[in-house]
């Protein structure tokens, strides 16, 4: 598949910035901007829940397309946990993504990994990784922290 096409470099210097664009996004249903967030590369990776891994920016940008086919989805982070370093960022977020059905609207939600490189552009994502959490998401579970003595 061709690559697609981007989108000069508008995004913000961090990784925090591409990633409240890239959720901006998915609200708003802007494919553009959505893959905009995206790393001009051939292995980035997408894996949403239930679904086989995605690779190449052709077939995430197909997968987000089918995501976005109704309009933006209704989505906010409830939680972030990341580990950055000078080139790349590992972020862990709990999503809260309100869904309508023909009960309603209700909530469920997901734990995304979002992994971002420092690019010649700006941060960009490398990986989008998604996983179904439970009908009402609890806090972490951790480790104490370890107090040295």
């Amino acid at each position: 598949m061709s690559k697609a096409p981007k989108k000069p470099a508008t995004l913000g210097g961090t990784a925090d910035e591409t990633e409240a664009s890239f959720y901006e996004a998915l609200q708003t249903g802007d494919i553009d901007r959505l893959m905009a967030c995206w790393a001009d590369e051939d292995d980035v990776v997408c894996i949403h829940p239930g679904s086989p891994r995605l690779v190449g920016l052709g077939a995430v940008r197909a997968a987000f397309d089918a995501v976005l086919s109704h309009g933006g989805v209704r989505i906010q982070m409830e939680s972030l946990r990341k580990i950055e370093s000078m080139t790349s960022a590992v972020h862990s977020v709990r999503e809260r993504i309100d869904i309508l059905t023909n009960e309603g609207s209700i909530d469920a939600y997901a734990i995304a990994t979002n992994v971002y490189f420092k690019t010649a552009q700006g941060w960009r994502m490398v990986a989008h990784h998604v996983t179904a959490g439970g009908a009402n998401e609890s806090d972490d579970i951790s480790d104490p922290p370890h107090v040295l003595h």
